[in-house]
């Protein structure tokens, strides 16, 4: 029997053709360093608060782990020649950062959608608990997954990685391309972010349509996610996009315009409210539904897998082994399986301790409960994550459609015991959160395994940098999501005379402060003559004078996935949503299905504003032109020069938005924001021009995506 000294194989079954690691079993180079965790650590930190960015804006992230991979071969050069399993390292620790930053922006933000504060301890205890878990779990996964099945399950992005790992090892220039997009994004950003040298979005109103409006943004992010995503998703989110607000609002706008009162959920009449109020107050109801729907479709379409998959790696970790040969090399080393139980008990009972003293106090039974709940959930998505981003690719893993079916689960189970109460409301959230960021991390896990596998890695040292790459990104993520909330947080004057303080004695209710006046901060919730939120109540009167309104849940940070997670637990736990919206969506998913369209990509279009999945289609647009212009295939473009350009244009876009949400806060966004148009006049508000400007960012990305 043909034996291998990075496979296992079976006596009894055919093995696959031998595989050959590029780097020997039996040659030790420098893989796990203190520069390379360093670096890693480093760039998880900034691919972590890039995901949570980008999620918050679009709900959408993008693969961090070629980038990285090219970034730390340069980089580690420079410092003096590296190694190329020094360099997978790298990007081993790296591509933590982006899947935590997902996984955390996908559904935490929903704990200021539900009425409850976003606090740091929180985030960063879930969202450890939650990577951990994704890592440990795969680790008895890894033999089945990643070597028995080398030649079945691909891994498209880990294969594709190694490849560019190896390529570096025999020199190239590729990094140059994501330095340059990085530089050009960061001053792009500011030119129009702080100097306001053009408008953002650019906006058409056509006369012949009256009240119809399609918007633009000009921001370089989100072209760079288009081209990465591609025309067909991008083309239908801009078409869920248009159906929103060319169709759907000018409906509500049309019949409501009559309408002398308040139609739930809005609080004034249709016909006071802008296009931007209707959308909040009607149309992200329907988007809800629909991306409800969707991530329900998804899930039950790829059922047949979800259930082989797990049986298969179920029955592949419970089988004798006793006629297995292992040769006990380097490349088939991983954590012990006393690490795996150890550490899993320790985030298991940090689970508990944080749902008993933060979220849930003093409910014992119900708080054992949902720990083992997450236990039995992320263990059975965990397994199924790692399987289909070995079929799928990480691109097309259906974490959304994961977590809505982890948060359904969740939510019949308590209906069943009679867990109502608005506490469990966010004890259901987390379950969904932890569940969520776990699989999120063991597909990143599965990709950076077979990476490893493919170069020649340690299994041990990289499950040991997965885990370092977990503990720094949870770090800066909570910080990051909770800072750029504060930084758009805003207060508006309200009048709403539906409010009586007499009776409201048992609602959540602090002191606050606001321009040297002391309030009463109430926060309000299942009230359906009040939107939910935060609200300033004078002690004088007992009126309402002001709400707080988050950046979480604005137009600038829409948070779709985390609003889509919120509602859903709001809808079965209080049922109080305006459910002929929401039914609405759904009907629309059905009808998108029906079509053979993407049900998530359209959906998420409806709910997002127009503006952003605009500048997503304009991208996607710009690589299939240049696919077809040089005939390339799609392979060839995720790993080309457009995509690199376009990984940096995103984090160049990313980094630059959240320095401005920094200068924010010194509170001279007027006196720099009057730079442009003191320069440029009135081209400086001119639609035209901001659109002849963003196609001409548009145009740079075409020439480095023509390259091969």
């Amino acid at each position: 029997m043909a034996k291998s000294s990075a496979a296992v194989l079976e006596v009894s079954e055919p093995h696959p053709a031998v595989h050959q690691p590029y780097v020997p079993a039996d040659q030790e180079l420098p893989e796990l360093t203190v520069r390379a965790a360093i670096l890693g650590s480093l760039f998880g930190i900034l691919f972590g608060a890039v995901s949570v960015y980008l999620g918050l804006r679009v709900g959408l992230t993008v693969s961090a782990s070629i980038p990285v991979a090219v970034m730390a071969i340069t980089i580690l050069n420079k410092l003096g020649k590296s190694s190329i399993l020094e360099n997978n390292i790298v990007q081993t620790i790296g591509s933590a950062g982006e899947s935590i930053g997902a996984g955390v922006v996908f559904t935490m933000p929903g704990f200021i959608l539900l009425g409850f504060p976003l606090e740091i301890s929180r985030v960063f205890f879930l969202a450890l608990a939650g990577g951990c878990l994704g890592v440990l779990f795969m680790i008895p996964l890894r033999r089945d997954l990643i070597v028995r099945e080398h030649g079945k399950l691909k891994y498209p992005e880990g294969t594709a990685c190694a490849e560019v790992l190896i390529a570096g090892e025999k020199g190239g220039s590729m990094a140059t391309n994501i330095f340059i997009g990085l530089g050009v994004g960061v001053v792009y950003r500011i030119l129009y972010g702080a100097m306001r040298f053009w408008k953002d979005p650019a906006e058409w109103t056509p006369s012949f349509f009256p009240g119809s409006s399609v918007r633009c943004d000009t921001s370089p992010e989100l072209l760079g996610v288009g081209y990465i995503i591609g025309y067909r998703t991008g083309s239908e989110m801009f078409a869920g996009g248009l159906l929103s607000w060319i169709v759907i609002i000018q409906f509500i706008k049309f019949f409501g315009v009559h309408i002398t009162e308040a139609l739930y959920p809005g609080i004034k009449p249709i016909a006071d409210m802008s296009l931007d109020e209707i959308r909040a107050a009607y149309v992200n109801y329907i988007g809800a539904g629909a991306v409800a729907t969707g991530g329900l479709i998804s899930l039950i379409k790829a059922m047949p897998i979800i259930i082989s998959s797990f049986q298969a790696s179920f029955r592949e970790m419970t089988r004798s082994r006793t006629e297995e040969m292992i040769e006990k090399t380097r490349v088939n080393r991983d954590l012990s399986m006393g690490v795996v139980v150890i550490g899993s008990l320790l985030m298991i009972a940090m689970i508990f301790f944080i749902l008993h003293f933060k979220i849930n106090p003093g409910a014992l039974g119900g708080n054992v409960a949902s720990s083992i709940l997450v236990v039995i959930l992320g263990f059975f998505f965990v397994t199924v994550s790692s399987r289909l981003v070995g079929i799928l690719g990480s691109s097309s893993n259906p974490i959304s459609g994961m977590t809505i079916g982890a948060l359904l689960a969740t939510c019949l189970v308590f209906l069943a015991v009679g867990w109502k109460g608005h506490a469990y409301e966010a004890v259901a959230l987390s379950i969904g959160a932890v569940v969520c960021i776990a699989a999120a991390n063991a597909g990143a896990t599965s990709q950076d395994l077979k990476t490893g596998y493919i170069v020649g890695s340690t299994p041990k040292r990289q499950q040991m940098a997965l885990i370092i790459g977990v503990l720094t990104s949870v770090i800066v993520v909570g910080y990051t999501m909770t800072w750029i909330n504060g930084k758009f947080t805003t207060i508006k004057a309200v009048d709403i005379p539906a409010f009586s303080l007499s009776e409201r004695s048992g609602d959540q209710t602090r002191g606050a402060t606001y321009e040297g006046k002391e309030y009463l901060l109430y926060t309000l919730t299942g009230d359906e003559r009040i939107p939910d939120g935060d609200y300033y109540v004078d002690r004088a009167d007992g009126k309402i004078k002001y709400q707080r309104v988050y950046g979480i849940g604005s137009e600038k940070l829409p948070a779709p996935k985390a609003s889509i997670m919120a509602a859903l637990i709001k809808g079965l736990l209080d049922q109080k949503l305006p459910w002929g919206l929401v039914l609405l969506g759904v009907a629309i998913a059905l009808i998108v299905e029906l079509l053979g369209l993407q049900v998530l990509a359209v959906a998420v279009g409806v709910y997002l504003p127009v503006s952003t999945s605009a500048a997503i289609f304009v991208g996607g647009l710009i690589r299939k032109i240049a696919i077809r212009k040089t005939g390339m295939t799609e392979e060839e473009a995720d790993a080309g020069s457009g995509t690199l350009y376009s990984s940096g244009l995103i984090a160049g876009g990313a980094v630059a938005g959240l320095a401005l949400a920094a200068f924010a806060g010194f509170e001279m966004e007027e006196t720099v924001g009057a730079i442009g148009p003191a320069i440029l006049g009135w081209l400086a508000n001119n639609n035209l021009f901001s659109m002849i400007v963003f196609l001409a960012l548009g145009f740079s990305l075409y020439r480095f995506a023509r390259r091969r």
